[in-house]
């Protein structure tokens, strides 16, 4: 019984260390931590992905990198220290001014256009004679994050006016939560008329005819917005000549179209996290998400959304081969009063795919890039085919590899390869057609 006692007390060589009988507790400890060590880490970088999808692996770790940071944020909000959009954005900033600078001979001057922050980058010699195209971009990031001036958007606005030979804007348009729609659609819009006015565009020898509009995500959501607005504006001098979106979203009335529910796990935009950055865009209540999720607000009671419908039957619009064994989510009842809350949701400069004939007919020539494995893929090939039926003239580059974000991956560090080619693809689009 001595022996027993003296074994569990321990006294230096027992519980208080890991000498005699305390070693094999310690080992134990260890071994828990290191099975639970590896358990968290399998499971933020475990993600069962398509194999069609590009690099997968890679995309895993810079989606459990994603995934840590957004769970980070949300912890931080929850404990009232922080909101999840600051502290992502400031993890994202961070992490952007790591990118190596590139593209020297380019010029950037940061100035206002009518009191909108902007950046405008041009080669540092003409090397054109005469007059040289534009080209004004919209960044994505959900309404809410992105840094437009540094990292990857500064080395793809670069790349653009270095490939192009071209003036390139990049607007800095505010964003949430400090500002909400539609103050980021006005931004953008205001920074438009701005630069498409003779006068500057003569300051930056830039030919009134060949100035193209481009946004990637939710920054092709703004470029669509102000093309549809500047199009039908008659007071405004200069046009758009062409449009790019690059996986653009363009509507919150169905979040179960056929690529939501396919690809709604897949990275880096999950269905969930689509659903989030709406209702922060627009201020909404973020307990509406749930019946957003479930069509709730455009159920078959629902009648404000009665007008819309046609536009938004992917069944209809889009071929058999897309759409696969998808159906469509339409509840019969659904929750009274959100179309009435969320106004927005019906305002088709949040929503461009909403617009009528007659407004997209005085869009310009469309460039719209879809990736297979995104939640917005419908969205964009939805608005391919209302494009055209208006009778404007649109090319549809889908990637049967590509995710979204795969634009911001196509620089360091990453280099995901089908970010390469879409970047490369769409460049080679503007230069001919610029």
């Amino acid at each position: 019984m001595a022996a027993r006692s003296e074994s569990r007390g321990g006294g230096e060589g027992g519980g208080k260390g890991c000498g005699g009988g305390g070693r094999a507790v310690c080992v134990k400890l260890l071994c828990v931590w290191s099975v639970c060590s590896a358990l968290s880490v399998a499971y933020l970088l475990y993600l069962p992905l398509p194999s069609a999808l590009s690099e997968p692996l890679k995309l895993m770790v810079v989606a459990a990198t994603f995934r840590g940071v957004t769970q980070a944020g949300d912890i931080g909000q929850s404990l009232g220290l922080v909101h999840h959009i600051r502290l992502i954005n400031t993890v994202v900033t961070g992490f952007e001014s790591l990118v190596p600078l590139d593209y020297e001979h380019i010029q950037t001057e940061d100035t206002e256009f009518s009191g909108v922050q902007v950046r405008v980058y041009q080669p540092s010699v003409n090397t054109q004679d005469g007059l040289r195209g534009a080209v004004v971009f919209f960044h994505g990031g959900g309404w809410s994050l992105g840094a437009p001036k540094l990292g990857s958007y500064d080395l793809l606005c670069k790349k653009m006016a270095s490939e192009l030979k071209a003036v390139v804007v990049t607007v800095d348009y505010r964003m949430a939560p400090d500002a909400r729609f539609p103050v980021q659609f006005e931004d953008c819009l205001k920074a438009s008329r701005f630069f498409l006015q003779p006068k500057v565009l003569q300051l930056y020898s830039v030919d009134p005819q060949r100035v193209a509009v481009c946004g990637d995500s939710a920054g092709g959501n703004l470029a669509a917005a102000v093309a549809q607005q500047i199009g039908r504006d008659n007071s405004t001098a200069g046009k758009f000549k062409l449009q790019v979106l690059i996986y653009p979203v363009l509507q919150a009335l169905d979040f179960n179209t056929a690529s939501y529910q396919q690809n709604q796990k897949i990275p880096i935009l999950y269905r969930e996290l689509m659903a989030h950055y709406w209702l922060e865009y627009l201020g909404a209540d973020p307990e509406l998400i749930h019946s957003l999720l479930l069509n709730n607000h455009t159920a078959r009671d629902q009648k404000l959304a009665d007008p819309h419908r046609a536009k938004l039957d992917w069944t209809r619009v889009l071929p058999r081969d897309v759409t696969k064994h998808y159906k469509p989510v339409i509840p019969a009842t659904g929750s009274p009063g959100i179309l009435q809350k969320v106004p927005a949701l019906l305002d088709v400069r949040a929503a461009p795919l909403l617009a009528d004939l007659e407004a997209l007919r005085s869009a310009p020539r469309a460039y719209i890039m879809t990736g297979e494995h995104d939640v917005l893929r419908d969205d964009g090939l939805m608005y391919v085919r209302r494009l055209q039926q208006a009778g404007v003239s649109v090319t549809n580059r889908h990637y049967e590899d590509g995710f979204h974000g795969c634009v911001s991956f196509a620089f360091w560090p990453s280099y995901f390869a089908v970010g390469i080619r879409v970047v490369d693809d769409y460049i080679a689009w503007l230069r001919d057609h610029l």
